[in-house]
């Protein structure tokens, strides 16, 4: 009795012999009791008195039947309409309580079709919605355990080599392998914290401690963090400011961490007598930081990929020489929780490749609003001066 079409159509029923058998009733009491067709009194006493008591006796024992066979016949259409309507009103409902189920045996490309009145339609986009968000956070869980099984598998099976060659006394225990072994469990252990980081930001958990940021300022701090990387490497490391930048909210930690990890990229794969730029800019969306090089460059193959977990254009680069492979993705993901984007345009092989990031401001700190705002005094400030020079 607690399903939905049984209540609905038990309503339905109700409304219907509410609506149909009660007038009905009223109606034959009325051709009973108090039709114009009924005798007048001045006839009624005419009649012999046998045949008056027949026609009350008649009209009383038919009435109930009368009443029972419209009560009967408005009930039985009532059910059938109300379990008709129950069902397809219910319909989207079924199709919903079906697609769940489906959901819960882990197919999630399960969708449900927008159908029924505008309240079954946003439940049906809220479900479509949700299921993506599942999708979405199953494909990223699986590719992150198959990365996580790909990078840690090298670094272990080093250590437990050396470790074992240890053991049978093929290698000597001297400082140098000791120090081998310690570099790799280094590795891991940036591997591991790189990991951790990036499954927060992608699950939208990252913790952010949001201010505001001069992200000029920020720009040129990291810089002289590497300049004397740049300068050892024999690399050229500059800074460009275009003018006043606005303010931003962000973590100043996290975009500590985005244009390290962009330098740190930009270094690596810029050779001698190279250049690296990074250059500031106020747009009207926001904060624009783009770093440039004139490194190696990205194939146009492996452009959309450059921001992938563990993704390296270069097969033949180590992984101690070439990182985690997780500093773009991070930078990526970090950017993305501050509500900007990263991009990477590149020219080809050998041509450079320049990394922009775009960080959004409040709307009253975009250019317009100040120039709107500095207008607003303006004319406020000549109001005044218009007002005190009436009162002299």
């Amino acid at each position: 009795m607690n399903r939905l079409w049984v209540r609905m159509s038990l309503n339905i029923t109700i409304i219907i012999l509410m609506v149909v058998a009660v007038p009905a009733g009223f109606s034959l009491l009325h051709s009973y009791f108090g039709s114009p067709s009924t005798p007048p009194p001045e006839m009624a006493e005419r009649l012999p008195d046998d045949v008056q008591e027949r026609l009350v006796d008649v009209a009383i024992r038919t009435l109930p039947w009368n009443l029972l066979r419209v009560g009967g016949w408005a009930g039985l259409i009532g059910i059938l309409a109300g379990i008709w309507l129950s069902r397809i009103l219910t319909a989207p409902l079924r199709n919903l309580q079906q697609a769940a189920r489906e959901i819960g045996a882990q197919n999630l490309s399960r969708r449900v079709e927008l159908e029924g009145s505008d309240e079954l339609v946003a439940l049906a986009k809220a479900f479509n919605e949700m299921a993506s968000q599942l999708q979405k956070a199953e494909s990223l869980r699986q590719g992150l355990l198959a990365d996580v099984a790909h990078e840690l598998r090298t670094p272990l099976t080093v250590i437990q080599g050396n470790l074992r060659a240890i053991l049978d006394d093929v290698y000597p225990l001297e400082k140098e392998e000791v120090a081998r072994l310690y570099d790799q469990t280094r590795h891991l252990t940036r591997l591991v914290d790189d990991l951790h980081e990036l499954a927060q930001a992608e699950a939208h958990q990252l913790s952010l401690a949001m201010q505001g940021v001069d992200v000029g300022r920020l720009v040129q701090d990291v810089t002289a963090v590497f300049r004397p990387l740049a300068e050892a490497k024999g690399v050229s490391l500059q800074v460009e400011l275009w003018g006043k930048t606005a303010v931003v909210q962000g973590d100043g930690g996290r975009l500590t961490q985005v244009f390290h990890n962009l330098l740190s990229n930009a270094l690596r794969h810029t050779p001698a007598e190279g250049m690296v730029r990074v250059q500031v800019a106020q747009v009207f969306a926001g904060v624009v930081v783009r770093v440039v090089d004139t490194g190696d460059g990205v194939a146009a193959e492996h452009l959309p990929h450059v921001f992938d977990r563990f993704y390296r254009t270069d097969k033949s680069r180590s992984r101690d020489e070439g990182g985690t492979g997780l500093g773009l993705a991070i930078a990526r993901a970090v950017g993305g929780a501050h509500g900007g984007q990263i991009t990477a345009v590149s020219g080809g092989l050998g041509q450079g490749t320049t990394f922009e990031v775009l960080l959004p401001v409040p709307r009253k700190e975009r250019p317009l609003a100040r120039l709107r705002e500095r207008r607003e005094v303006k004319r406020r400030e000549r109001k005044a001066k218009g007002r005190a020079r009436s009162e002299k």
